[in-house]
């Protein structure tokens, strides 16, 4: 696994610096490549590289010929670019009897063992699916190992297309190689060697260590990103198919049954620079069991992109889906209206730079006269037609369109290639076209508590500016009613579990493992979320979590509730899900009761879309004129298509209209009550451990649909 990604500041300048410095070497001339001494020489290089990645073959081609073999070729001349296995057209087939697409969490803990989790029964039963990415780049380092034990070439340095040498990598590659080749008398001096790679913090070295420059690994060693492997390892690693989990992980469980050395640094680095497409399965799994408990905030990066970008079509030829993957792509898309608020229209006609959007997708008031001006308003412009014009446009558009046909195989490779951007790990965004939307020219939204804003994330799907309140739809559902109960909490004074879960896991911001132990109901049917002092592996505390066993496209979503006060804790009534992570949030601070907590995530995509940005959100703290910890009070979620209304008491008290400042989230969610412990001291404060144990009260809970 990559950690790069979630490396300090300090490190990344210790990275930038290795990075720029290796141009400054003794030697660019390596005698360890070569073809003239074939037993004793590296006469092959793979490399790992996607067909829709051409930039990185570039960077890693030019790095190739920056060193030089025995007879003064570069290293690129014995190179060969292995096109790699795209995760997006993967096929069970593929892998049906060499790979099994899953792992256990023990065989995590094997590699990486952490004093706070035992290799246990329950880790062993603990199975964890790989994301595509994964089983993708496994299988192509497979069929590079039977490209390898087909051969005639006695060693071969397989490299993935992120990486550079370090400084003086000639030099230490010649050590290293003078050393394994000339130790031992038989025909391959070993199986596999690490030169790039991370050594986890319990790495295991055997007591065979055979000089200072290489050892032999027990455990421990990540990454498969620069390895040599002999002719005589790819047929061991061939034989002891098929594999399963992260390609680096099995190679570890295979250290007992191979020749492994492992140089005493990496040689071969990991670029920083280069955005990983990587999706880690364990990450989630460590959050939830309490072993990762980064807080580092996790928010798109910002970056230069063409627009602004209109799309024009006819109805049933997958605008709604452009737009959905517009916003993949980083943009702020509005979309599928009859048109667009005033105020916008006005600033986008008269060429004005402060625009709320930088995407507008089926917006019937901008016709094809109007997109001509457009055009000359602004110079960086795309236009985007899913039904392609009966007249001559590109002399208009000064060949700054596009056509993207509803039938193409490829959406992202010409959109990406059209627009210059990075083609997303993720599958484009198959839907049906919502048609277009009247909306409302006045104010709809009912906030009728006073309010402030906290501070809102940085991101592409939120919209701040000042005075801005969304768009408001006009919508025959927006007046309908939730009647039909679905799921009720509470039933014969016991928790209802054909739909309700206790939860046993924790979250990384939370310093509390919940516990099934700390929900309890009382002969009055009320139950309680209790959180207690309780030292467990991984956290000092425990609490009490409830979440539905379903998950839910629009409804209204009730609790009775009356929170803790307990500085430091948090009670929590919302609605979530990942990949892409959305979520509707009220939350009950403890320092202050008598304020609401509300807050809106969202991430584009379809399910599946592993888009998990998100730190603060988009807060707002409502001033409740009364104090919730004294008594039971209602509070509601009321999620429709275009509006969330939050409501205390059957009274709506705030809503949120679409764009004001996010889209809706508009995937099916589960629904959740708990009491927490934030690590979080500026928003929460300190906890007050002199009123710990502390309880919610739930007196009841439901969902309407």
């Amino acid at each position: 696994m990559n950690t790069k990604s979630f490396s300090t500041f300090s490190a990344h300048i210790r990275e930038w610096l290795i990075f720029h410095t290796r141009f400054i070497e003794i030697s660019k001339k390596s005698k360890s490549f070569a073809t003239k001494n074939p037993n004793k020489s590296i006469q092959r290089i793979y490399i790992l590289n996607l067909d829709r990645k051409p930039g990185r073959w570039k960077q890693i081609s030019r790095e190739l010929k920056r060193v030089r073999g025995w007879s003064s070729e570069t290293l690129f001349s014995i190179s060969r670019r292995f096109s790699a296995i795209d995760a997006r057209y993967l096929n069970k087939e593929f892998y049906d009897d060499i790979f099994i697409p899953e792992y256990s969490l023990a065989d995590q803990l094997h590699v990486e063992p952490n004093p706070k989790i035992d290799i246990d029964d329950k880790a062993r039963a603990h199975r964890i699916p790989m994301s595509p990415q994964e089983i993708a780049i496994a299988l192509s380092h497979i069929q590079i190992w039977k490209l390898i034990a087909a051969s005639d070439i006695p060693y071969t340095l397989v490299l993935e297309d992120d990486v550079y040498f370090r400084r003086n990598f000639s030099r230490d590659i010649d050590k290293l190689w003078n050393v394994v080749t000339n130790q031992k008398s038989k025909e391959a001096a070993f199986d596999l060697l690490y030169l790039s790679f991370q050594k986890t913090k319990g790495t295991s070295s055997s007591k065979e260590i055979l000089t200072k420059l290489v050892h032999k690994p027990d455990f421990g060693i990540w990454w498969a990103s620069g390895y040599v492997l002999s002719k005589e390892g790819a047929k061991k690693l061939i034989k002891l198919l098929p594999a399963y989990g992260p390609v680096d992980l099995w190679l570890n469980l295979q250290f007992g049954k191979l020749d492994v050395l492992v140089s005493k640094k990496s040689i071969i680095e990991q670029r920083v620079n280069v955005p990983s497409t990587n999706y880690y399965s364990v990450m989630p799994i460590l959050s939830q069991i309490g072993i990762y408990t980064a807080e580092k905030p996790l928010l798109p990066r910002s970056k230069k992109i063409a627009g602004p970008v209109f799309a024009y079509g006819e109805h049933g030829t997958g605008l709604t889906s452009l737009a959905k993957a517009l916003s993949i792509l980083g943009y702020t898309c509005c979309s599928d209206l009859t048109q667009l608020p005033t105020d916008e229209q006005d600033k986008l006609l008269t060429g004005k730079r402060t625009l709320n959007f930088n995407a507008y997708v089926n917006i019937g008031s901008l016709n094809l006269d109007l997109l001509a001006k457009l055009s000359e308003f602004y110079s960086k412009t795309r236009f985007i037609f899913t039904t392609y014009p009966k007249q001559q446009i590109s002399s208009i558009f000064q060949n700054r369109d596009l056509y993207l046909p509803h039938s193409h195989k490829d959406k992202w490779e010409i959109l990406c290639k059209f627009l210059n951007c990075e083609y997303p790990a993720f599958p484009y965004p198959v839907c049906d076209d919502i048609g277009q939307r009247d909306i409302e020219s006045h104010n709809l939204i009912n906030n009728s508590l006073p309010f402030g804003h906290l501070k809102f994330d940085t991101s592409p799907w939120i919209v701040s500016s000042k005075g801005w309140q969304g768009i408001f739809i006009k919508d025959t559902q927006q007046n309908c009613n939730f009647d039909i109960k679905i799921d009720i909490g509470i039933d014969n004074h016991r928790i209802n579990d054909k739909d309700w879960k206790l939860r046993d896991d924790t979250f990384p911001s939370n310093l509390a493992l919940f516990s099934p132990d700390n929900v309890k109901v009382d002969n009055s049917g009320t139950f309680s979320l209790t959180l207690q002092k309780q030292s467990s592996p991984v956290r000092s505390f425990s609490s009490g979590a409830i979440a539905t066993r379903h998950t839910y496209l629009y409804g209204k979503f009730s609790v009775k509730i009356r929170p803790s006060n307990v500085t430091g804790l948090v009670t929590g009534i919302f609605l979530h899900r990942n990949s892409p992570r959305q979520e509707i949030d009220i939350e009950f601070l403890g320092k202050n009761t008598t304020k609401m907590f509300i807050n809106v995530f969202y991430n584009p995509g379809i399910n599946g879309t592993k888009l998990e940005y998100g730190y603060r959100g988009t807060p707002t703290l409502i001033e409740l004129g009364f104090d919730a910890a004294k008594d039971l009070h209602t509070y509601e979620i009321e999620w429709k298509e275009h509006m969330i209304s939050w409501l205390v008491d059957g009274q709506v008290v705030h809503q949120r209209a679409l764009w004001g400042p996010t889209p809706i989230p508009d995937l099916p969610m589960e629904f959740n009550v708990n009491l927490w412990h934030s690590r979080s001291k500026e928003l929460v404060g300190s906890l007050d451990l002199s009123r710990i144990p502390s309880a919610t009260e739930i007196k009841s809970i439901c969902v309407k649909q």
